[in-house]
């Protein structure tokens, strides 16, 4: 702001016009995440265990507009200790560059929480100025597909969506 907004005497430059200069230039990122709150915890990981077991089939499928170039359960290396932990959460790789990622957490007694991750880039300039939700709405539906909620938890409706 200060480096755009270095001469007092010209129209102020705002935040807004320098992230939609940056959009016009390089495209936007669409980003959400749906929690989905007190899940059961066996349907949670059975979700989840079901989508771990189709990562091989899942793979070069083509769902929606989407082709799946790489379904993988993650693992998360610490940089400072090489520790490795495994089942951090299942990636599906678009051939586009969109991903959706599913993570599970609070497993214990009280629910589980499954947290649904979307992102897909857009570089049509005709397209920067769409809400979140309607840019993501193709995407959503094939995670929606992918992870089968509906059946193994009760609900297609989030908690909390952001």
């Amino acid at each position: 702001m200060a480096y755009k907004n270095s001469d007092p005497s010209v129209p102020l430059v705002t935040v807004e016009d320098i992230v939609r200069n940056h959009w016009s230039k390089y495209g936007r990122n669409y980003y959400c995440r749906w929690d989905f709150e007190g899940m059961p915890s066996v349907g949670a990981n059975n979700m989840m265990d079901k989508m771990r077991s189709d990562i091989s089939t899942n793979t070069g499928r083509v769902i929606g507009k989407y082709t799946i170039s790489k379904a993988d359960d993650f693992i998360y290396v610490d940089p400072v200790d090489g520790s490795v932990t495994k089942k951090q959460g299942i990636r599906f790789l678009m051939s586009d560059g969109s991903r959706i990622v599913f993570r599970l957490s609070g497993t214990a007694g009280s629910g589980a929480t499954v947290r649904m991750y979307i992102e897909q880039y857009e570089p049509d300039s005709t397209k920067l100025d769409l809400k979140v939700s309607d840019a993501l709405s193709d995407l959503v539906v094939v995670a929606l597909q992918l992870c089968d909620i509906k059946t193994f938890c009760g609900t297609e409706t989030p908690s909390v969506i952001t």
